[in-house]
């Protein structure tokens, strides 16, 4: 039989991007349709290993990617949002949910690809709302993976007569260390652990590869998928990085395991192929499936010496943002309204802090452009955003407890705070989209404007802390201060204004600069304001 390389290649990396393409819309979809709670999701159910092994799975048959969920898993490990404890649960969880696109590939639906395309088409194209179209975005990636993996198996049909390919997989069936090198080098090109397994299932299907060779390249398949993980914890705190070391131990450990129990785990696959009459890539599906159960299941008794382990091998002091709130406890509301207003008053102080750290880091990413300002400038606005929501509903609760005249006009300017410093974090936010502009268009800010900047960047901080410290002790003298400074930047932002104005004129800064400048010195001021607005409550109680 003659073999058209061209077309099996042009068939093959065809299928392989319909495929990927089906995957990333079907996770899409299903996200969007079910809402963007993943991360709490994960949240609420990582209080011991044995939940966030759950809040694994679940995420990720959410989003159809192991990866995704471990990627998220660290951002949060990063953010304080989880331990390290709890993160190693939910990547045993992830690992377990990314099989179902194993057993989806394993129905074996590929003759109704094309019209399940078009009834995604038809969703996303002639229904305007957003759950009907996100649907409409699952389905239309569900028959694209099918005609994907057609398209791929077409192209790999050929290859079961090509002798080269012949020798390799009786090489692989003898050396099963040969077989996890292939999977776990196709996995770092493809990065999706589901894409090589389908490509896995096709060749099985086709003849073109055994049993006891295609089980190696599963295996390496999932030490593969760890890459994403170890991406993303380049440049993470400690913590992250460790959460990222764990995915890889986690399917290295399990790995070495079964290739050492390969026999046996072959002739379990076997039975279970003949007893339940599978087909083809239904087997792959169930041994994939098996894989990482009984992998989770040998290594859940020892998450603490995992944890350990990775501790040792990435030792130092991980800096965390808290996400959570530390001071508002229920029981105070029933027991005292007076006491809760104090205790959500600490965790404002606490929120305020944040802001201030928050505009520390931008003001360090304007000056330097090191991405690991920015980074961390972002993971402290998600800190103010979930504590913004949390003293919100906690002051909502509150407000239905009775308050005397004193504490109700507490109440309404400690949740009139909580906005303002919330909304400072969105101004820090816009100017890190601003500095990121700057750097991404290579717009140039002349020295001089530069340190116009710093100056107005400096005062802003200040007047800020202020702000917070007036807050926290309930003092006038600093409340009478931070008008004072917000008085002066006003003054600034006009005058760097005029300046800035006055260089464009000369040529020395262009348009581009010009409007970066400006937008930077805008959201600061407004920073200022919010600051007044912080303080207008002290000047009150104090007046």
């Amino acid at each position: 039989m003659e073999l058209d390389a061209q077309t099996i290649l042009f068939e093959f990396i065809g299928g392989l991007g319909i495929f990927l393409l089906g995957i990333k819309f079907m996770g899409d979809g299903l996200q969007q349709s079910a809402g963007d709670g993943l991360r709490d999701t994960l949240d609420k159910l990582t209080g011991n290993p044995f939940l966030g092994v759950l809040a694994g799975i679940i995420v990720t048959v959410l989003i159809q990617s192991s990866s995704g969920t471990t990627v998220l898993t660290v951002g949060l490990v990063n953010a304080g949002f989880m331990t390290l404890r709890q993160a190693i649960g939910v990547i045993m969880g992830a690992n377990i949910g990314t099989t179902i696109t194993a057993f989806i590939i394993g129905l074996n639906i590929g003759e109704y690809a094309l019209p399940i395309i078009a009834i995604g088409c038809f969703l996303l194209f002639f229904f305007k709302n957003k759950k009907v179209t996100a649907i409409g975005q699952a389905v239309f990636g569900f028959g694209a993976l099918f005609f994907g993996l057609d398209l791929m198996g077409g192209g790999m049909e050929p290859l079961r007569h090509l002798d080269t390919f012949h020798e390799l997989t009786v090489k692989m069936s003898d050396n099963a260390a040969l077989g996890v090198l292939i999977g776990t080098i196709f996995t770092l090109i493809v990065q999706s652990s589901s894409a090589t397994i389908g490509i896995l299932q096709g060749l099985f299907a086709e003849g073109a590869i055994n049993l006891k060779a295609a089980l190696p390249v599963l295996l390496g398949d999932n030490i593969g998928t760890t890459i994403t993980a170890v991406l993303a914890g380049i440049g993470a705190s400690v913590a992250a990085k460790r959460a990222a070391l764990t995915h890889v131990t986690f399917n290295l450990i399990g790995a070495v395991i079964f290739v050492l129990f390969l026999s046996q785990f072959t002739a379990f696959i076997s039975f279970l192929q003949i007893k339940l009459n599978l087909n083809p890539e239904m087997t792959l599906a169930f041994a994939h499936g098996g894989f990482n159960v009984i992998n989770t299941i040998i290594q859940f008794p020892f998450i603490a010496a995992l944890a350990w382990m990775v501790t040792k091998i990435i030792p130092g002091e991980d800096t965390l943002i808290e996400y959570r709130p530390q001071h508002l406890d229920p029981v105070f509301i029933q027991q005292s309204a007076s006491v809760a207003l104090d205790q959500a008053k600490k965790e404002i102080v606490r929120m305020g802090e944040y802001a201030c750290n928050g505009l520390r880091e931008t003001n360090a990413y304007s000056m330097t452009h090191q991405q690991k300002h920015s980074d961390l400038a972002i993971q402290i606005e998600g800190a103010l955003n979930n504590l913004d929501r949390h003293i919100t509903e906690y002051l909502v609760v509150l407000s239905g407890e009775v308050m005397s005249d004193a504490d109700s006009a507490k109440h309404i300017a400690l949740m009139d705070t909580v906005r303002d410093i919330e909304r400072i974090g969105d101004h820090f936010e816009n100017i890190i989209e601003l500095i990121d502009y700057k750097i991404t268009n290579k717009v140039t800010i002349t020295e001089q404007a530069q340190e116009d900047l710093n100056h107005m960047f400096e005062l802003t901080i200040s007047t800020v802390e202020q702000a917070i410290k007036a807050l926290e002790d309930t003092n006038k003298e600093d409340a009478e201060a931070v008008l004072e400074k917000e008085n002066e930047i006003d003054k600034l932002e006009k005058m760097n204004r005029r300046r800035h104005i006055l260089r464009m004129n000369e040529g020395l800064c262009n348009g581009s600069a010009g409007v970066v400048f400006i937008d930077i010195i805008s959201n600061l001021e407004r920073i200022g304001d919010h600051a007044v607005n912080i303080v207008e409550e002290v000047l009150l109680r104090t007046g």
